[in-house]
């Protein structure tokens, strides 16, 4: 991990997105005016509990909304708004610029198709010819670590494993070169010796190829290994953002505080995990205050009338009404 991409122009750009339901489906916004930027080789994490509107912002990236979404703010891959591109614009950027790889391998791929279709499909809707598709589909599974590249193009899906399968669907990412890959919880459904190659797998990619990374996940530990930010998101609203070490050793938001707290630890004097008590805000809810304010031992009065602006803290972003008090410390 490193710093050295501060001065670089992103690769990713979310501006102050909002998104919401059709009038009905939800009581506030699925997102809420969020902002992130991904820099070239940067690898930056998005961390929340299930239902805090992680994957609804990562498949903005690629323009796959929600039925019958309204969208504010902008979505810029490689400076390209993807929310106002017309379908060429649209099918450009799936293709060359940004590509991402799903939790699970398997509804990702048509099963009933060999894997070099799959591999090549990119490749061969943007010109390339049969043979050098095929040829560098080989180089690409080789590189992810699949034996027998050129007869793994002939198989079918059902003949890999689940870990295999995901190293297909990561080759097929890097297929057009893209300079943002986004990881939506890639690890979630294989077991952890798998997990640990498809991340070593992934990060040495991206490092090598200068490729900016969005890794999705609710595993702070592994976020923490990986990435050189990290945003927290609760309830559609990024409520913290900083420098991955500084995140773990200070957070400044009661919410991180918590997700740290229920992390399980291997060291022999480490507490036993502690549960965040309640539970997540539905999007059937729309607080007025911050929408953390039921579950948070720290709550004020105010906190529970008046949501807290993401403010400035040192180096990072929190939005608390009491982050300046060190009350986590």
């Amino acid at each position: 991990m490193s710093n050295t991409h501060a001065n670089t122009r992103p690769v990713l750009e979310i501006d102050r997105l909002t998104l919401r339901l059709p009038e009905g489906q939800a009581a506030r916004p699925l997102l809420d005016g969020v902002s992130l930027t991904v820099a070239p080789g940067e690898t930056v994490g998005l961390v929340g509990e299930s239902g805090s509107g992680k994957s609804v912002a990562c498949r903005s990236v690629l323009g796959l909304l929600p039925r019958g979404a309204r969208t504010t703010g902008q979505v810029r891959v490689c400076g390209r708004d993807v929310l106002t591109a017309d379908r060429a614009g649209l099918a450009e950027v799936r293709a060359r610029q940004a590509a991402m790889v799903f939790q699970d391998p398997r509804a990702s791929v048509n099963p009933l198709r060999r894997v070099g279709d799959f591999v090549t499909e990119g490749l061969r809707a943007a010109g390339t010819p049969a043979a050098k598709a095929t040829a560098r589909a080989e180089e690409l599974l080789a590189a992810v670590g699949i034996r027998d590249p050129r007869g793994a193009l002939r198989r079918r899906p059902h003949e890999f494993s689940g870990g295999m399968l995901q190293r297909v669907v990561i080759a097929a990412a890097l297929a057009g070169d893209p300079a943002l890959i986004v990881a939506d919880e890639p690890t979630t459904a294989l077991d952890v010796t798998t997990q640990a190659e498809i991340i070593a797998i992934l990060t040495r990619l991206q490092a090598e190829r200068g490729t900016g990374l969005l890794f999705v996940t609710h595993d702070l530990e592994l976020a923490a290994a990986i990435c050189d930010r990290v945003y927290v998101m609760y309830a559609g609203r990024i409520v913290e953002t900083r420098a991955a070490g500084e995140l773990f050793d200070r957070p400044r938001h009661p919410y991180t505080a918590g997700l740290l707290s229920c992390t399980p630890r291997i060291d022999p004097d480490a507490p036993a995990p502690r549960p965040i008590e309640g539970r997540p805000v539905s999007v059937s809810e729309a607080p007025p205050g911050c929408a953390f304010a039921a579950r948070c031992a720290h709550a004020l009065p105010r906190c529970e009338e008046e949501a807290p602006a993401l403010t400035a803290y040192g180096e990072g972003l929190a939005a608390c009404h009491r982050a300046d008090e060190g009350i986590l410390l």
